[in-house]
């Protein structure tokens, strides 16, 4: 049940009328929207023809954290709750979702890890290990990958990246229609439904839809109904990954396999094992990990699962 201060904060969010909103996500016992730690302060930070909004909290090494579709940087709330003892921790909500504002342009994603390396730069921070979930993979790839002297160690959950590995068998896939989900008439049906179609994402990608509770799945629906936000998802995000695919091979080409340690995540109901296959095609030093009882949604099914693996990675 929402708190008097959380239904503030909620029906403030579904009015889009909030420019700086408490930090809120799931906790570990049940995803329930809750407060992020004092400790954490937020800001709508320039970057190329527009703004992002970036979490930081914290001190001593740095890690950056990005998130994918469906959710926002609220996410990792669970997680950055344990790190930010020790850590300088980064989250933004990724161009043209969140509290991010919404250019038309520069989805694609070594754009957008160029974006990432300017705000680590406006924070003066050289170096991060990083985590990163679903699209967040695909700008952390092109962040390691153009700046691999700036990355420590890479945490990849639970996504392929574009071009590489088995993306091209993975488009045969009928649970990845939403690639090519876009457009104004898709736009016009979608609008006031955004719940619906976060439900079928948050329902079908996971072992145990319950576990993302109501009050999570009407939070991000919030979100996603901003204006713009359905639009710079599918337009945008979505709509960048054949350029993606192809900017990917080249970037692989010309520099060849990621030198920093990788441990790749999946769910067992979802890329499972196969996620350190994946990566091993990209990176030279991968370990692999599998989260039971879980599908895509792993911060949200199983965070103390992914917590118990991933901060031992960080801190080692």
């Amino acid at each position: 049940m929402l708190t008097s201060f959380h239904r503030v904060i909620f029906d403030a969010v579904l009015s889009a009328a909030v420019l700086v909103l408490p930090l809120i996500a799931t906790s570990p016992a049940a995803a329930e929207v809750k407060p992020w730690p004092a400790s954490f302060r937020a800001q709508q930070m320039p970057v190329t023809g527009g703004t992002q909004y970036v979490r930081v909290g914290g001190e001593g090494p740095a890690v950056l954290l990005l998130h994918g579709f469906g959710d926002t940087g609220d996410m990792w709330e669970p997680l950055a709750e344990i790190l930010v003892k020790d850590h300088t921790v980064i989250i933004p909500d990724l161009r043209g979702m969140g509290l991010s504002s919404h250019p038309e342009g520069g989805y694609e994603k070594l754009a957008q890890g160029r974006d990432i390396a300017a705000i680590l730069g406006q924070l003066k921070i050289q170096k991060v290990a990083l985590v990163t979930h679903d699209i967040g993979n695909m700008v952390g790839y092109a962040l390691a990958a153009q700046y691999p002297e700036r990355i420590t160690k890479w945490v990849v959950i639970d996504a392929p990246l574009p071009g590489l590995g088995t993306w091209y068998s993975l488009l045969s896939n009928p649970k990845v229609w939403h690639f090519n989900f876009r457009g104004p008439d898709v736009e016009r049906l979608v609008a006031g439904r955004e719940r619906i179609l976060l439900d079928r994402f948050y329902n079908d990608l996971s072992a145990n839809p319950a576990a993302i509770d109501e009050q999570t799945r009407d939070y991000y629906a919030a979100l996603y109904a901003r204006p713009n936000a359905i639009h710079d998802a599918f337009s945008g995000q979505f709509a960048a990954f054949a350029q993606d695919a192809e900017d990917n091979r080249a970037l692989f080409a010309k520099t060849g396999k990621l030198p920093m340690p990788v441990l790749a995540i999946g769910g067992d109901h979802s890329f499972g094992a196969s996620m350190q296959s994946e990566l091993a095609s990209v990176a030279s030093n991968v370990q692999g990990a599998v989260i039971t009882n879980s599908g895509h949604w792993i911060m949200e099914e199983q965070p103390q699962q992914a917590i118990s693996i991933i901060v031992p990675f960080i801190e080692k």
